[in-house]
């Protein structure tokens, strides 16, 4: 049986770093609502409580039964929301800062006995981020560690394995965070450390072939990481039993099309490739609202892999590459849409199928390091993300054929460019966004009034967060004359330097 943490989500921007965090130490761990914990799975071995953009005070707040989880002597801790939960519904106070504790914080204080700070030392640096602070704690609990501002910066129950740290841990600048969770995770825990990409393969084909038989399965290829990866290991569950169909909905990237379809065939994989683009196109025009582009390529795709997918005999699965983000973005705990997924729903309602999505509880990270262990070349694995949606959502303003080309042309010179540079490796993703506005300009002797761009890449790990890339001038000076003299219809380029947050990856 697969030991695993679970992480009980209350609603934390951050939620998901704790599950990377535990998954970097080799340890399964599923991150789930709050109040959704699998009362009957004994294979959880410990529970981490996230934080929470509500105070515990608050009507509206998020609250679970921890009596459920101490019946069963599970290892608690709580992180900022989490550990005030704790000592809220155990006889303790919560109270609003005096000002908001936000920011790097020193450990004046830290008690040796604690299990959780095993080698660490007074002095170390945690991050802070909350509004409310723990101002007492009942006699059931004692104070662990103190920062100068903060009294109970973490505290432990005395007979209990149940902590709480108002700090976050999983933040990269907390300076031994990861330390910390190791000795939740491992020593308080009992985590064998276990789980990797190859576990990962071996459980999951067996799994697939468990659930899926001798059914037959429809997957819908992007050309991306995750719907690649997808059809491998479920090629490797089903073989011949997997049909995959790559739509190309005409604002894919320069020869995307024809690149992607040799890849999967290099791949054993058994694709049809249609070409939709023109219906596409027809269903676009004159639209400007982004989501409203998402919605109408989503609904698009659905119809067309609809369509193809009609054409084979008995199925009754479809294979998709839902991996965490999309699932988060697609719908937070607080019920706020960031942007749509078409990857995520309409499909197996509209056909009738059942959804298989194997990757469904990976990281970006996580899933390239599957396809790795399968095999799989490095320009697929080491691919950037790319949007469902491709293009469109770059841009700004109604969609052309002419707009289309024009974007390509810019994006392939960027793409390669980063390539030829040795630096493609290290952004995370990156694209050209098509303005809506016109600026004007001297080539030659005269004067033009032409479109404008602008150049966007990120350094991320998660997708979650992402900082601007920091370029070379010198490429990014090569990069914007190339496009200049090359793209008929540029003659400016910018350089997007937004980080998210506040800003997405994506412009729509």
């Amino acid at each position: 049986m697969q030991q695993k943490i679970i992480i009980l989500d209350f609603g934390s921007q951050t939620t998901q770093l704790i599950g990377r965090r535990v998954r970097e130490l080799n340890v399964y761990c599923e991150i789930l609502p709050y109040n959704k914990f699998p009362l009957d799975d004994e294979s959880v071995i410990g529970v981490i409580l996230s934080g929470s953009p509500f105070s515990v005070y608050d009507q509206k707040a998020f609250k679970a039964d921890l009596d459920v989880l101490r019946q069963r002597h599970l290892p608690i801790l709580g992180i900022c929301y989490g550990a005030q939960f704790i000592a809220y519904t155990n006889g303790g106070s919560v109270e609003p800062a005096g000002s908001r504790e936000y920011g790097r914080a020193i450990l004046s204080h830290i008690d040796p006995a604690c299990p959780l700070f095993k080698g660490i030392e007074p002095g170390s640096t945690v991050w802070m981020s909350h509004g409310d602070t723990i101002t007492s704690i009942s006699d059931d609990f004692h104070v662990t560690a103190s920062t100068d501002k903060v009294k109970i910066a973490a505290y432990q129950h005395n007979s209990e394995n149940i902590f709480g740290v108002q700090f976050h841990p999983e933040v990269y600048h907390s300076e031994h965070g990861t330390q910390m969770l190791r000795n939740f995770v491992v020593d308080i825990c009992g985590a064998t450390c276990d789980w990797s990409a190859a576990s990962f393969i071996e459980t999951t084909v067996k799994e697939l072939r468990e659930q899926l038989g001798n059914d037959k399965v429809v997957l819908g290829l992007s050309g991306g990481v995750d719907s690649s990866v997808a059809a491998v290991l479920l090629n490797r569950a089903i073989g011949d039993n997997l049909t995959c169909i790559f739509v190309d909905h005409g604002m894919l990237r320069k020869n995307e099309f024809e690149d992607v379809l040799n890849d999967y065939k290099c791949l054993g994989l058994n694709v049809i490739g249609v070409d939709a683009s023109a219906e596409f196109f027809a269903e676009l025009a004159g639209v400007t609202e982004p989501e409203r582009k998402r919605k109408i390529i989503g609904k698009g795709f659905i119809d067309v892999f609809d369509r193809e997918a009609h054409k084979l005999r008995d199925v009754k699965w479809l294979g998709q590459g839902t991996i965490y983000p999309d699932c988060i973005e697609s719908l937070s705990i607080t019920g706020t849409t960031i942007k749509s997924h078409h990857n995520v729903g309409g499909l197996p309602e509209k056909m009738n199928l059942k959804l298989c999505e194997p990757l469904r509880l990976l990281f970006k990270d996580e899933v390239r390091a599957v396809g790795r262990e399968l095999g799989m070349p490095d320009h697929l694995i080491k691919r950037h993300p790319f949007p469902g949606p491709g293009l469109a959502v770059r841009i700004l303003g109604d969609i052309t054929p002419e707009k289309v080309a024009i974007l390509q042309e810019a994006d392939h010179i960027f793409i390669q460019g980063l390539k030829d540079w040795g630096l493609y490796d290290q952004v995370w993703q990156a694209g050209v966004i098509l303005l809506s506005v016109q600026s004007v300009g001297v080539m030659g002797d005269e004067r033009t009034y032409e479109r404008a761009v602008a150049l966007r890449a990120v350094t991320s790990t998660d997708a979650m967060t992402a900082d601007w890339a920091h370029l070379p001038y010198d490429f990014l000076a090569k990069v914007s004359n190339d496009i200049i003299n090359h793209v008929k219809g540029v003659n400016r380029v910018c350089y997007d330097i937004s980080s998210k947050p506040p800003a997405t990856i994506e412009w729509e």
